[in-house]
């Protein structure tokens, strides 16, 4: 059996707030001002429009944000009537998703169907299986319960394209990037034939990366989205989306940043207490037979050893020994 490491253990103990803190990103990603950059850059029929214009595409009124636990006041922002994020299939269970909303062009002429992910790891050795196979599932989902919604009886022609992208949020250091797929054609055999509507699905996947200090990415939208997701405090946060990708900063967009980064510090702060104190724990047991000041030690690894598997600064990592341990600069660095 696998040992938890200090930071799951901690993380464990505070799966309320991981839960409601993962609803709080959902809800600003799925503000209308975030969606339109993300459609830029991943979905072709809108590539070419202005942000304004790719808003006023959006269905406003059909954004719909998956059924997970949100704070009081909170629960009924940009939810729809109409579209449902569910889809039922007898025997094969639920499937919820994150956002899921309509968006029309060519003068509303045209619809296509968005699904939105917050993805935190793709690790298929974490998640048990590769994310692509799941978003093949995902775009296939997204097909098969348009029946009796957009198209009727055999009247494939009616179906909507859809889009499944994917934000996430474990890219390493250099590996931003945006990656798309879809159906593609060859002849095998004999000359090749036409068929222009193997476009009804694309996948694409956003890699965003999580460590602290890194150049800044090459790509608007990526570089919008770390800088969104980032640990900075809310009022940083926002100087940066007004100045840098000029967003506009409504009421309710400021709520949800706010909301999101005072929780983010709330799950970090906690897992720092949990973790140094299960640490001072397990060193104090060593200390009992070693001595004090080797329990103490343990209690720095730990803690250092915390931070970083939290993505953290070393500057940050730094300050926190200092401020638990009472060292000076020179002697919290050495623990680096």
């Amino acid at each position: 059996m696998n040992k938890k490491t200090h930071i799951a253990t901690a993380l464990d103990a505070i799966v309320p707030d991981k839960i409601r803190y993962d609803a709080y990103v959902k809800e600003v990603l799925a503000d209308v001002q975030i969606l339109a950059r993300i459609l830029k850059y991943s979905v072709e029929e809108l590539k070419e429009l202005s942000i304004d214009e790719i808003i006023l595409c959006i269905d406003k009124e059909q954004i719909e944000i998956g059924k997970v636990p949100v704070a009081p006041g909170l629960t009924n922002l940009g939810k729809i009537k109409g579209t449902v994020t569910e889809d039922t299939v007898l025997n094969e269970g639920t499937v919820y998703f994150d956002i899921r909303f309509p968006v029309y062009y060519s003068g509303r002429t045209i619809k296509i169907l968005i699904n939105v992910e917050a993805q935190k790891s793709t690790n298929s050795s974490k998640l048990g299986y590769h994310l692509e196979n799941r978003i093949v599932y995902y775009l296939s989902r997204m097909i098969s319960s348009q029946k009796d919604v957009e198209f009727f009886n055999s009247d494939y022609d009616n179906i909507k394209k859809v889009y499944s992208i994917w934000i996430c949020m474990d890219g390493a250091n250099k590996k931003d990037s945006i990656q798309e797929f879809l159906f593609s054609q060859k002849a095998i055999f004999g000359e090749k034939q036409e068929y222009p509507f193997l476009d009804k699905m694309r996948g694409v996947i956003i890699c965003i990366r999580k460590a602290e200090n890194i150049e800044e990415s090459k790509n608007k939208l990526i570089s919008m989205l770390e800088d969104l997701l980032s640990k900075e405090d809310h009022v940083t946060k926002k100087q940066k989306l007004i100045e840098k990708y000029g967003i506009k900063m409504t009421v309710e967009l400021e709520r949800r940043i706010g909301d999101m980064c005072n929780l983010s510090d709330i799950v970090i702060e906690d897992a720092i207490k949990e973790g140094l104190e299960k640490g001072m724990k397990e060193g104090m047991k060593e200390g009992m037979k070693e001595g004090m000041k080797e329990g103490m030690e343990k209690g720095k690894i730990v803690l250092v050893k915390t931070l970083k598997e939290l993505g953290k600064s070393k500057e940050f990592i730094v300050e926190k020994l200092m401020e638990n341990f009472s060292l000076t600069e020179t002697e919290a660095k050495k623990y680096l």
